[in-house]
């Protein structure tokens, strides 16, 4: 069987998919590096809400692609920006899916961490970011998850220098009742964080959440660097304290940055290993044995599929993630909370379907053949 599949110049063009099935079964936990996967949620198809209403979340499917991603080892960072907290889930709706998620995860055994934030919050001063967060990291805590300390939106409007940054951060540190993962979330994910830690200037945020850190380091489990920029990452990497972790959050570098050089190397919270987990888990496993030539091989091959879900503008990725979930068949449908489905373009979505194909993410072919098949009948290309 064959696809015609639209490309960017508006021609068609035939696609042969592929007919076997991967081999990434589940294996051993990890021993050399930590390793999230931010994941997705699923939206109720039969929902009746507008774009603007409270997300209507399909909880069996959500939790059962949790399910998954803990039987090959991964740890789930909960409520990120892949759950598209802020572009459609709300803090009510994130709230439930922290208390859920981490209840299940004690179930399965599996990690987890999640998102605490202010996106309850539209404006205010700093003492109203700071009763924001307060209140989210006690769902988090009391939840039993780790806290991720998200970059906030509200904090970046409102905070006037580096020293409002350090008061709010160095506030709650101090009041954590465990480790916490710091979140640094370029302009690139969302742009009203431009200047996030009291500057535009990379060289001197970089100063400043590091002397957060400095001065908090008990409380610091790790820092997850989400800048794109694979050199600015490593120089953060080598400055940080020993002990406190850098996860990469780079969906262009992931590569290359978790199995580092001779002077250390990244963990990993990713929201493009929610499409490649099981291929992920696997490198992996590899790179536990010692064999970097090995995990690349594996892993390097994926970098086109996450540069393209992620290109600009790159907080529209979801829309590609969740694609591939239903064309997987972790979802029966592909609809999305806040309607974003629409976010991305046909031609965007034939060419997310055709990687995921080539690189073997599919665990049915002839279902997700099937899926895209109907997606593309919808928009009027028929075989």
């Amino acid at each position: 069987m064959t696809l015609r599949l639209p490309s960017a110049d508006g021609t068609l063009r035939t696609y042969e998919p592929r007919t076997e099935p991967p081999a990434f079964p589940p294996g051993a936990p990890f021993t050399s590096r930590t390793v999230y996967s931010a994941a997705h949620v699923v939206a109720d198809p039969y929902a009746d809400v507008s774009p603007d209403a409270p997300a209507a979340v399909d909880w069996d499917a959500t939790l059962a692609f949790r399910r998954h991603l803990w039987s090959h080892g991964l740890g789930v960072a909960e409520a990120m920006d892949t759950a598209q907290r802020g572009m459609g889930l709300d803090w009510a709706g994130a709230a439930e899916l922290i208390r859920r998620s981490a209840a299940e995860a004690r179930g399965a055994g599996g990690r987890i961490a999640c998102g605490a934030g202010t996106d309850q919050l539209t404006c205010g001063t700093l003492a109203d970011v700071r009763a924001a967060y307060e209140e989210q990291l006690a769902v988090v805590e009391e939840s039993g998850a780790r806290a991720v300390l998200m970059a906030s939106r509200a904090l970046a409007a409102t905070a006037r220098g580096p020293e409002d940054y350090l008061d709010v951060y160095g506030h709650l540190l101090r009041q954590a009742a465990e480790p916490v993962i710091l979140h640094w979330l370029g302009p690139v994910f969302d742009p009203a964080l431009d200047g996030y830690w009291g500057s535009s200037d990379l060289d001197t945020a970089t100063d400043t959440v590091l002397e957060v850190i400095r001065a908090h380091p008990d409380k610091v489990d790790g820092i997850k660097v989400s800048l794109l920029d694979a050199r600015r990452e490593v120089d953060l990497r080598r400055r940080l304290p020993r002990g406190v972790r850098c996860y990469t959050g780079d969906d262009f570098h992931y590569p290359e940055l978790i199995a580092g050089d001779e002077q250390g190397f990244s963990h990993a919270l990713l929201g493009v290993f929610d499409p490649l987990g099981p291929l992920a888990a696997h490198a992996v496993r590899v790179l536990d044995t010692g064999d970097t030539a090995g995990f690349r091989t594996l892993l390097d091959p994926t970098v086109t599929l996450a540069r393209h879900l992620f290109r600009e503008p790159t907080r529209f990725y979801k829309t590609g993630v969740v694609l591939l979930a239903w064309l997987a068949g972790h979802q029966s449908h592909f609809t999305m909370v806040g309607g974003l489905q629409s976010a991305r373009s046909l031609p965007h979505l034939a060419r997310a379907y055709e990687l995921a194909d080539r690189l073997g993410l599919f665990p049915d072919p002839e279902l997700a053949e099937e899926r895209m098949g109907n997606l593309l009948a919808v928009h009027g290309v028929t075989r």
